[in-house]
């Protein structure tokens, strides 16, 4: 169903029948329970050499959805692999990819990620912290090809959404204060554009521009660690790590498309 990513996921299959001739990601796979009540398997791979870690998981509705934190760079991605509806004349599935700075208190270093184990592969996982919704407008396209400056990632995560790469103003102003070529950034369309765009589900006509919204929730994010105190023969107290703390985050995604063809599972929610 979806090519490339099944690619990659066979690759990676693949790499410990030859010996690891490849650098090895490590890997953690954890049961976690959706939105709807149903259980999912997230796919954790962290790689502490270039400091970048992915989260992936499936949805009930068959969206496949990947995470890519890069430290270096302090960017994060989503991309959202969504099925098309075949009988209303959309391709075989959709992608979206939004790019937008990453947060120190986010999730967790990918060094210590990628010593995460769990004692209990079986169990299904709850956040011990719900962090909310972030709601995001996403008000500039980002051009695939310059795409690179941000993040390397980028030409491997969003290729199959290269015309579908959407940033925000306040993002692009801190990368421009960075030496970040501005030709690759395009602001779009607002909803206070003349005509004015009016959200997509609001919207009756399939081709008519609007403004597409985007829910997305990660259920369990390893987002800080846990330090416990004990004391030394001398009565001092010392801190060392003695685990992590899970969190629950939501974002939702605003952003123009050319037509409501483009955006017809807003009409769901």
């Amino acid at each position: 169903m979806f090519p490339l990513a099944d690619s990659r996921r066979f690759l990676w299959l693949l790499i410990p029948l030859l010996g690891c001739c490849l650098p090895c990601l490590a890997d953690l796979k954890v049961l976690v329970r959706l939105e709807d009540g149903q259980v999912t398997e997230e796919n954790l791979q962290a790689d502490s050499d270039k400091d970048f870690i992915t989260l992936e998981f499936r949805k009930t509705d068959g969206t496949f959805v990947t995470y890519l934190a890069d430290f270096k760079q302090d960017v994060k991605i989503f991309r959202v692999l969504i099925l098309g509806e075949l009988e209303r004349g959309q391709s075989q599935f959709q992608a979206l990819c939004f790019v937008t700075r990453l947060q120190s208190n986010e999730i967790i270093p990918s060094e210590s990620m990628a010593k995460l184990r769990q004692k209990n592969p079986h169990a299904v996982r709850q956040a011990e912290e719900m962090r909310g919704t972030d709601t995001l407008q996403m008000d500039v396209a980002v051009n695939f090809t310059k795409g690179v400056q941000l993040t390397p990632h980028i030409h491997n995560i969003c290729a199959e959404a290269k015309e579908a790469i959407y940033t925000r103003q306040e993002d692009v102003r801190l990368w421009l204060e960075r030496g970040i070529d501005g030709s690759m950034f395009e602001v779009l369309p607002q909803p206070s554009s003349l005509p004015p765009l009016h959200p997509c589900k609001l919207c009756h006509r399939d081709w008519k521009p609007c403004i597409c919204s985007y829910h997305l929730s990660l259920e369990w994010i390893p987002c800080s660690l846990k330090y416990c105190k004990n004391r030394d023969s001398s009565g001092k107290t010392t801190s060392y790590r003695c685990g992590i703390r899970s969190c629950q985050k939501a974002f939702s995604f605003h952003f123009y498309v050319t037509q409501k063809q483009l955006c017809l599972w807003d009409e769901e929610t």
